[in-house]
């Protein structure tokens, strides 16, 4: 094939969009759809599945009719913000009750007596993972026993859950159910050294073994879709959770590796290798990529709110008409004002894991203006990364240099705050959105492109802008000495 193209599905939290990538990582074009956010009571947080793979559908089509055809187009690559849980219904292939956001607190308490039962230390150690509401295992659990039609469909033997990339992957092959290895070992369902869901944690959550889909590779041969839909099949040859697939967009291929990602909330990542090793400071272990059956494993940090931070300001405290403009209000102040933002607006993720948590701003005075209240919360990001940090280097995973990306850091004054709080230089690409080119490096693998990921990286990761340290240590101890007090009242 000539200049083979590849189509990149990457469903965010707020968004969805399709992306056309070249064998060189170069995009050819976008297309993107808002996503309807639903908070039915404090805490919640749904989607309607219908309405992901509809917006999903028109975007991809957009970018098939781009290129000329799905015959132009190689491969497939699917990118998903992770823990989301759809409930199906095998048959009619259509979603059964709104999908639950990895967002949503709602089984705090039923987590809270697993763990007061004493079972977190055996999950996390079988796992990676903690005893939390973010994960999807509770969720599915949650549907089963509040949703009657997911009930009925459990007893019948047509319930099917999955998370977006199963529930996207099941509407574009017209009905295979899988899900690859790093966004099933989000579940709190998979063995970490395992191949397959567990049958002892599915009974453990009261989850039906029967109605989750099979683990597969994050590069191979993953399916096709069915012809009617795009004129032609294309093959689906990439997966990967959003995390895991900015990581690799980001080249982290080696042991020691780090990228943070800013978009919804905040992840850090760093390759550890092969072997899983399980976080003493409530980091989690998870797969980076699995590849023929053999798996790469990173630690993350997970932090709730970054970008809905932001959007928050915007639309719910009408302090900001957008995004763009938190770089020049945090710019036309001298400091924040004694102001700190501590984001938990839906609880407080690595490393203090406080999922009841709820969201502060302190140190106001009539002094205060929107601008310090905006720069606030933009150093609130920096606080929250220098916080996974110190975890991740209590583990023995000092980060020597780090690589960001996501919709956050084109604000070049968060960046270069970051550099300063964790004294750190921090790299960020000149193409910002590796989530979809880490898609597209999967895809590019499993469809033959590329023979594997480093030469996949090496051909399709552009260049870089370095942010270096510029803040005296007085001022950054000022700084964290008044965010350690906020996280205390927290």
């Amino acid at each position: 094939m000539n200049d083979p193209l590849i189509l990149v599905l990457d469903e965010g939290t707020t968004s969805t969009r399709a992306m056309l990538f070249g064998a060189d990582g170069q995009p050819h074009g976008t297309a993107q759809r808002e996503l309807t956010q639903f908070y039915p009571q404090p805490g919640w947080v749904e989607h309607d599945a219908a309405e992901i793979w509809d917006k999903t559908l028109a975007c991809a089509k957009e970018m098939v009719a781009k290129a000329g055809g799905a015959e132009k187009i190689a491969a497939i690559g699917i990118t998903n913000q992770r823990e989301t849980v759809v409930a199906w219904d095998r048959q009619t292939g259509e979603p059964l009750c709104k999908a639950i956001v990895w967002q949503d607190r709602r089984t705090a308490a039923f987590c809270r007596e697993l763990k007061q039962a004493g079972h977190e230390d055996k999950v996390r150690r079988k796992t990676g993972l903690l005893l939390d509401p973010y994960f999807s295992g509770t969720k599915m659990r949650w549907m089963l026993e509040n949703d009657p039609a997911v009930a009925r469909a459990a007893e019948d033997g047509r319930l099917a859950f999955g998370t977006v990339e199963s529930w996207l992957t099941f509407k574009l092959t017209g009905g295979l159910h899988k899900s690859d290895a790093s966004n099933a070992s989000r579940t709190l369902l998979l063995a970490l050294d395992g191949g397959h869901f567990d049958p002892g944690l599915c009974e453990l959550l009261g989850v039906p073994l029967a109605a989750l889909p099979e683990v597969v590779d994050t590069s191979g041969d993953l399916g096709a879709t069915s012809p009617s839909i795009f004129g032609a099949s294309i093959p689906i040859c990439g997966m990967a959770g959003d995390q895991q697939a900015a990581t690799i967009g980001q080249g982290c291929l080696s042991p020691g590796d780090t990228k943070t990602t800013y978009g919804t909330g905040a992840f850090a990542l760093t390759n550890i290798g092969s072997e899983p090793t399980i976080s003493d400071n409530r980091l989690l272990t998870t797969v980076l990529y699995q590849i023929s059956g053999e798996k790469a494993y990173a630690i993350e940090g997970s932090v709730f709110v970054a970008g809905s931070l932001v959007k928050w300001l915007r639309d719910s405290l009408g302090l900001i008409q957008s995004s763009a403009e938190t770089e020049e209000l945090a710019r036309s102040v001298e400091d924040n004002g004694g102001v700190v933002v501590v984001p938990a607006l839906s609880g407080l993720g690595a490393p203090h894991w406080l999922p009841e948590a709820r969201g502060l701003i302190d140190g106001l005075s009539f002094s205060t203006g929107k601008s310090h209240i905006v720069r606030a919360a933009l150093e609130a990001m920096a606080h929250q990364t220098r916080d996974l940090a110190t975890a991740f280097a209590a583990d023995g995973a000092e980060w020597t240099s780090l690589k960001v990306d996501g919709g956050m850091v084109a604000n070049d004054w968060m960046v270069q705050d970051i550099a300063d709080l964790l004294d750190l230089e921090v790299t960020r690409p000149a193409f910002i959105e590796t989530t979809a080119l880490g898609a597209a490096i999967l895809a590019a693998v499993g469809s033959g492109i590329h023979d594997d990921l480093q030469d996949a990286a090496e051909a399709m990761i552009g260049l870089t802008d370095s942010f270096a340290p510029q803040m005296d240590g007085a001022r950054r101890a000022n700084r964290i000495a008044d965010w350690d007090r906020a996280i205390a009242k927290v």
